[in-house]
């Protein structure tokens, strides 16, 4: 790890503790004695999205909890609540063996949590992610709620 102060390449770790996502380490260099804090994080690979056109791009997490804060906006549900429904997409992605995932597995997550969550979240989010054309794609959807 190169020194921020004299630019030596050698340095000492002195303590090690994890910080968030990351690990926090103190260290010391060896030629003029400064400590600097370097902060570690362990590089995911590239996500890829397959769209429903069959184009592909990028996972984006904002991307995603834009989708849910449309669908959850003016009820009673707690960002806390979104991250987490981020995190187990993301994780659903750590999980498997391929980097990428379709919109529609993406979709489906995201819609299996809101059910438990918040009915009504889960229908806003239904009516984009299943392309509600007419009434009557909603009235399914409802009626299939209260059949549960």
């Amino acid at each position: 790890m190169k020194c921020p102060y004299c630019g030596h390449d050698d340095s000492k770790v002195i303590d090690s503790r994890p910080a968030e996502d990351k690990k926090r380490r103190r260290r010391e260099c060896l030629k003029c004695g400064k400590r600097f804090t370097t902060y570690e994080v362990v590089e995911q690979p590239l996500r890829i999205v397959s769209k429903r056109d069959g184009s592909l791009e990028p996972y984006d997490r904002n991307k995603l909890l834009g989708g849910i804060y449309h669908a959850i906006k003016k009820r009673p549900v707690m960002i806390e609540q979104v991250n987490e429904i981020a995190d187990k997409v993301e994780a659903r992605y750590n999980n498997s063996w391929s980097s990428q995932l379709t919109s529609k597995q993406i979709g489906a997550i995201v819609m299996e949590c809101l059910k438990d969550l918040d009915l009504i979240a889960y229908i806003r989010f239904a009516s984009v992610y299943q392309n509600f054309n007419d009434v009557a794609s909603f009235m399914a959807v409802i009626s299939a709620l209260e059949k549960k």
